[in-house]
């Protein structure tokens, strides 16, 4: 499912139209992501929990080369299925 079937559906599913269940989706996202830079947890119920998480700095190996590299530390988003979601 792309984007412009979800928002048939949310549009379908709330008696909305496309437009406004398109505001709604890009609303929430931003919601989501704005709560994720700021390292927030963003928890819903049934659904599933996004949340920030940290890797170490560590060396690799560049595949073309063979020589190691080093891979500086940085965050990404996580998110944990929640009870609704698990088949």
């Amino acid at each position: 499912m792309n984007k412009t079937e979800l928002v048939a559906k949310i549009a379908e599913g709330a008696g909305l139209s496309k437009v406004d269940a398109k505001k709604a989706l890009e609303a929430t996202l931003d919601a989501i992501t704005a709560a994720v830079k700021k390292d927030d947890k963003v928890a819903l119920i049934g659904f599933g929990t996004f949340s920030v998480a940290k890797r170490a700095a560590r060396k690799g190996i560049n595949v073309l080369t063979k020589k190691t590299i080093n891979i500086p530390a940085k965050k990404v988003v996580k998110f944990k299925a929640g009870a609704d979601l698990k088949f």
